[in-house]
This record gives C-alpha cells, sequence and structure tokens, in this order.
C-alpha cells in the first residue's frame, strides 16, 4: 500500500490521464456485448456485468484519486510532471495547480452517477460505450491537466472524438442530424485552433503556457498585433466550445438530441471552454500582459452578458424540457464568463463557485428529463398536457429542488454563487449591467421551469395506455438524486469551497510563481511584476512600454 501512495504521490497528475485510458483499452479488449437490440437486450449477461463493473471501478477510482488532487493542490504547491523527462518549456509538462485539480474532480464527480445511471440499460444501446466514455474522461483530464497549447489541442481532439460516438450513441435520425452538424462546427474550431496556435508559436518561439505569458509581455509591433489576432482566434475557439453568443446555436439541438447519460456528461463540454479562456486569457494574456493585456475582454464581457440573456430567452421558448434545460446550460454559461470577464480575483471567484453549482444542477436535470419523459407516455418532455406520472410526488420534489437550485433561491448553491458574483462587482464600472443580467435571468428561469412544472404535472390527462413503469427503476432515479444531494453538500461546505476559488484566483494572479516553478527559475527574475486588476484600469493595446500598467487618468 505505501508503494501504490508513494506511485501516486510520485506520478499523481499523469494517472489521472492513464487510468481513464488503459480503462478504455482494457474495456475494448473485453470486446463488446453480442446481439443486443436496440432497446437493450439482455442486461444480466456476463460480459455486460464486467463491463459495468471495470468501467465504474475505475470511474470510482478516479473520484478518489481527483479528491487526491485537490487536497495536495490546496496546499498552494504547484507540481510539475515532465513527460519523458524533458523540462518545460523544451518538453510536455502536466502542470497541478488548484483550477486543474478542481476541473478534474467536477469531471469526475459528475461521471460516476452518470456512468451508474448509463448502467441501467443505455450503455447497451450502442457499440463500445462504456470504452468510449473512458476516452471522454481522458480527454476533459488531459485538457485540464496540461501545460502546453498544442497538447490542450490533442486533447480536445480525444475529448471530441469520443463525444461523436457518444453523441450517436443509440441512433435515431435526429440524433444523427444533429450529430453531423455537431461533428462539421468542430472540425471547423479545430482547424481554427492549429491555426491560433501556429500564429501564436511563429511570434514567441512557445507553446508552454508559462514561458508563453513571459515572451508576450515583451512582444511590440507587429509581433504584437499577430498575437493578440492569435488570441481572439482562439476566443473564437473556446467560445464555440463553451457555446458563447454568438456562437451557441449549436449546443440545444445537439444536447436535446443526445440520451440524458451523454447529455448529462456533456454539461461539461462547456466547462472546458469556460477553463480555456481562463487558462488563455488570464495566464498568458492577463493583466500584466505588457501591450497585449485584456486582449479579449472588450469582446469577452459584452458576449458573455448576451450569452446569459439570450439563453434564458431561448428557455423560455423551448417546447420540450430537454431543450429547456440545454438552454439554461447555455445561460448559465454567460454568467460563468461574466464573471472571468471583470478580470478580477473576486469575481474569477465567484464565477468558479458557480461552475460547480451549474455544472451539477444542469447533468441533474437531464437525466430527470429523460425519466419524467419516460413516464408521460407518447407526449414525452413535450412541455404539452399528458397523462400523469407513475411517481408524481418524487419526481415532482425533484423538478422543484432542480428548479429552485437552477434559478438560485436560497439557500442553494445557486443563490450564493450569484450573491458572490454581485458583491464581487462592488464598485465597478460595469456593476448595474451585471446586477441587472443576474436578477433578470434568475426571474425568467424561475417563471420558465415554473411553467414547465404546471404543464407536467397539473395539466393531466387520462392515460392512453402509452405510459411505461422505465422512469420509476430506483437505479435510474438514484442518479438525479446523487446530483441533487451534491447541492446540497455544496451549500452547506459553501466557505470551505469559497476560500478554495479565492485561493485559486490569487494563485492564477501570481505568475512570478507559476512561471519560476513550471520553467524551474529561481527568484522570478525574468517575470514581470504581477497585480491583481481592480476592474478600473484602462490597458490600452497600443500604449504603455512592454511590461506596463497603465493606470486611469483624471
Amino acid at each position: 500500500m505505501q508503494a501504490l501512495l508513494a506511485l501516486w504521490g510520485t506520478h499523481a497528475p499523469v494517472l489521472s490521464v492513464l487510468l481513464p485510458s488503459l480503462t478504455a483499452v482494457a474495456l475494448l479488449l473485453l470486446g463488446d456485448h453480442d446481439g443486443l437490440s436496440a432497446q437493450g437486450g439482455p442486461h444480466g449477461s456476463a460480459r455486460v456485468r464486467w463491463q459495468r463493473a471495470l468501467s465504474l471501478a475505475s470511474a470510482a477510482l478516479g473520484l478518489a484519486m481527483a479528491v487526491g488532487l485537490v487536497a495536495r493542490a490546496a496546499s498552494g504547491e504547484l507540481m510539475v510532471y515532465e513527460l519523458g523527462e524533458w523540462p518545460a518549456p523544451f518538453g510536455i509538462v502536466l502542470v497541478l495547480d488548484r483550477l486543474s485539480a478542481l476541473m478534474v474532480l467536477l469531471t469526475q464527480v459528475v461521471a460516476v452517477p452518470v456512468l451508474w445511471y448509463a448502467c441501467g440499460g443505455w450503455d447497451v444501446r450502442g457499440r463500445h460505450f462504456h470504452a468510449v466514455f473512458h476516452f471522454q474522461l481522458m480527454g476533459l483530464n488531459g485538457a485540464f491537466l496540461t501545460g502546453d497549447l498544442f497538447n490542450l489541442f490533442v486533447f480536445f481532439e480525444v475529448l471530441l472524438i469520443a463525444s461523436y460516438v457518444l453523441m450517436l450513441h443509440g441512433l435515431g435520425r435526429e440524433r444523427l442530424r444533429m450529430g453531423v452538424h455537431y461533428v462539421v462546427l468542430n472540425l471547423t474550431a479545430s482547424a481554427l485552433f492549429l491555426i491560433g496556435v501556429a500564429m501564436f508559436y511563429s511570434v514567441t518561439g512557445t507553446l508552454n503556457m508559462a514561458d508563453a505569458a513571459l515572451q508576450v509581455a515583451r512582444l511590440q509591433g507587429d509581433a504584437l498585433r499577430l498575437a493578440q489576432s492569435a488570441a481572439l482566434i482562439l476566443l473564437v475557439v473556446f467560445g464555440l466550445k463553451a457555446a458563447l453568443v454568438p456562437l451557441y446555436f449549436w449546443l440545444p439541438g445537439t444536447y436535446a438530441a443526445a440520451s440524458a447519460p451523454v447529455a448529462a456528461l456533456f454539461a461539461l463540454m462547456t466547462k472546458v471552454g469556460v477553463y480555456s479562456i481562463v487558462r488563455v486569457h488570464w495566464v498568458i494574456f492577463g493583466v500584466d500582459a505588457g501591450a497585449a493585456s485584456l486582449t479579449a475582454q472588450p469582446w469577452l464581457l459584452p458576449a458573455a452578458l448576451l450569452t446569459s440573456v439570450l439563453g434564458v430567452l431561448g428557455a423560455l421558448a423551448a417546447h420540450t424540457l430537454a431543450r429547456m434545460v440545454a438552454y439554461l446550460t447555455v445561460s448559465s454559461v454567460g454568467t460563468i464568463l461574466t464573471g472571468v470577464a471583470l478580470f478580477t480575483p473576486a469575481t474569477l471567484s465567484a464565477a468558479l463557485y458557480y461552475t460547480l453549482h451549474s455544472t451539477v444542477v444542469i447533468a441533474g436535470l437531464f437525466l430527470f428529463t429523460e425519466l419524467v419523459a419516460a413516464q408521460r407516455g407518447a407526449m414525452a418532455d413535450r412541455l404539452q398536457p399528458a397523462p400523469a406520472v407513475r411517481e408524481p410526488v418524487l419526481l415532482g420534489v425533484m423538478m422543484l429542488f432542480g428548479a429552485a437550485s437552477a434559478a438560485g433561491l436560497p439557500p442553494l448553491p445557486g443563490f450564493l454563487g450569484k450573491l458572490m458574483l454581485l458583491q464581487s462587482t462592488a464598485d465597478l464600472p460595469v456593476q448595474p449591467w451585471v446586477w441587472a443580467m443576474v436578477l433578470g435571468v434568475g426571474l425568467m428561469t424561475l417563471l420558465g421551469l415554473a411553467r414547465a412544472g404546471v404543464v407536467m404535472f397539473w395539466h393531466v390527462q387520462p392515460d392512453d395506455g402509452s405510459v411505461t413503469a422505465a422512469g420509476s427503476s430506483a437505479r435510474l432515479l438514484a442518479a438525479p438524486w446523487i446530483f441533487m444531494g451534491l447541492t446540497v453538500a455544496m451549500a452547506l461546505a459553501a466557505s470551505p469551497i469559497k476560500a478554495y476559488t479565492d485561493a485559486l484566483a490569487q494563485q492564477l494572479t501570481d505568475k512570478d510563481h507559476y512561471a519560476a516553478t513550471v520553467l524551474q527559475r529561481q527568484g522570478g527574475a525574468d517575470v514581470p511584476t504581477t497585480r491583481p486588476y481592480d476592474g478600473r484600469r484602462v490597458l490600452p493595446n497600443d500604449a504603455a512600454p512592454t511590461g506596463a500598467v497603465q493606470e486611469d487618468r483624471p
């Protein structure tokens, strides 16, 4: 046991990537189920039982490892893992800090109950579900842990290729149609990603994030403008992944068409885009990036505010519960990126707390959607009167709880996250806009979900014989309740979580320590002095000498 703990202590970052990868390979070697119909077939076959046991055990072990990563990162330690023992910036490195540890933990927290739900029958409606699921986890964990821009692209491709297969899992005409759109858009974004990375490398000569932050601060003239162009191209790429206006149009139809466990897992996909925006535009093009400082802010903040508003308007206009939840995903991304786009540690901390809440709630709502649809017969999740559900009290309470949390009613974590965001904007010039957006979107979210609840649970019709007992399974009901329980836990543990996100935001502003640790430089002599952005300083791209911060003038 001590040897295993020592091994984990030395190789912790890479093991979080290798575990799902090796699990996926083992599941492929184990082989797929044989002769199963589109409706699930014999769930109890020995091969299926082995697949599920191995898959769930790996996900649970990954969750335990992720908890260990957060415990290790909470001390403020930066762990740099050099693949092949090539030092940065020449070799590929994985970097464990508070942000990467938190996102890996969020991934595993979502993955375990989603996988449990899928084992109720969805996993045998297509080929190699469990193997592809773990390849998806490999891509997600790798994207959160890598310290290199090109390898961020590589892990993006891993998780996207897996998501293409998962998107089509279970087949169906609508799923295939939306899957084609999803693949084409992401292939286009991947091409743009490569173009942006190539442009950035041409002027900095590096793709290591810590080294890139140093090089960008020294750029001037044409090199500076080329780097800023690359930054905006990457913002487009990450904005598409995160579903930022005007690049969000693909998400509602895609998520609504996906199977319930896949849609719940995809709640993490938008957070990869959010994470990449934080990592690139805070660490590389952040406050102390010389003349390139805050390149994205004039575009990011208005887009974030508009995303939240348009997302909730789409939810109000949705005709199915699945599309409503998908639009609420878009709206939550806008709220998160509003905090990111203000570029202060306090707003970023609030945004990250809200990220945890929104991901968990959205994942639970996607699972709930399928359960209630199964009990409404042929009407499924359409927001029209239908026969009464078999579990009106249980599902009704679940709907009420999810709606209250998504809308931000006290004392649930949605309320706490929004309150933190509102408090963090005190004395900022954009405070009225942020308050209007947060409060208005919360009210409209509550109205939309209340309308859906009234239609589904009060406006009932006689049973037409199409209602099934599928949504009454205790195994399936357990998964969304786990997510609801997690939201309660987040409310009870709000203080330590907030302390962690506060320290996380401060750590991201400390480029001296980050660069000195990753690049193994002592004293940070080559690193520009870091000062947290207070929301008031103006940083024109063509003004101030390289590495300087220009203050507002009267």
